[in-house]
């Protein structure tokens, strides 16, 4: 879990407020800040099966099946994110990462604390998707990238996973190293539509 008194935001030093297109428009809306708790859970090929009944106990309900699906619990959203890996984002109200690693031991699989690690920006607005269609090749028609899906994707040659929450409302989850230069590709592509930048924390 990260305590935010000990952390700078990876975000600082970016502008907030509007900055309008030329006809005074504003398209796109951002957020940026840290995640509360971030925990990779993962294991080895043979293992997928125990982790797999591992997580359907402590949750309560089965962990996605799929890369790409996710499934809110009361850890917090649970994002598949590979064959063998599943991502927690925690809301901080409770020690996510200590929860894992009492429910699944070192036979079964890893349990990660990524929370020092990973940012999250948030993208909304009417001209969301021109935006991101600048920056990651992908599909994102309904059919193929519905809604509460999660892709896996990059940009510039960094990673970045994207979180659909709407129709035009994106979670884009990067890593903490390189959340300031992404921020800013993300906010150029956006300024010919107007963007706003609300806060960062």
């Amino acid at each position: 879990m990260v305590d935010a008194s000990l952390y700078r935001s990876p975000f600082e030093g970016h502008r907030l407020g509007e900055r309008p297109a030329l006809d005074g428009s504003v398209g796109v809306h951002v957020r940026a800040g840290m995640v509360p708790n971030a925990v990779l859970v993962s294991t080895w090929v043979s293992g997928e099966a125990e982790l797999h009944a591992a997580l359907a106990q402590l949750l309560g309900q089965a962990p996605p099946g799929l890369t790409g699906q996710t499934l809110v619990t009361q850890l917090g959203l649970l994002m598949r994110t590979g064959p063998e890996e599943w991502l927690l984002i925690g809301d901080g109200r409770s020690d996510a990462c200590a929860a894992m690693r009492a429910a699944i031991g070192a036979d079964v699989g890893g349990v990660t604390d990524l929370s020092h690690a990973r940012c999250r920006i948030k993208v909304q607005g009417p001209r969301c998707l021109d935006t991101l269609s600048k920056l990651f090749a992908l599909d994102c028609r309904p059919t193929a990238f519905p809604v509460g899906e999660l892709r896996l994707s990059g940009h510039h040659h960094l990673p970045c996973s994207l979180h659909r929450l709407a129709e035009t409302e994106f979670d884009l989850y990067v890593f903490t190293t390189y959340a300031h230069d992404q921020l800013a590709s993300l906010l150029d592509a956006a300024l010919e539509y107007g963007v706003n930048l609300e806060h960062i924390r």
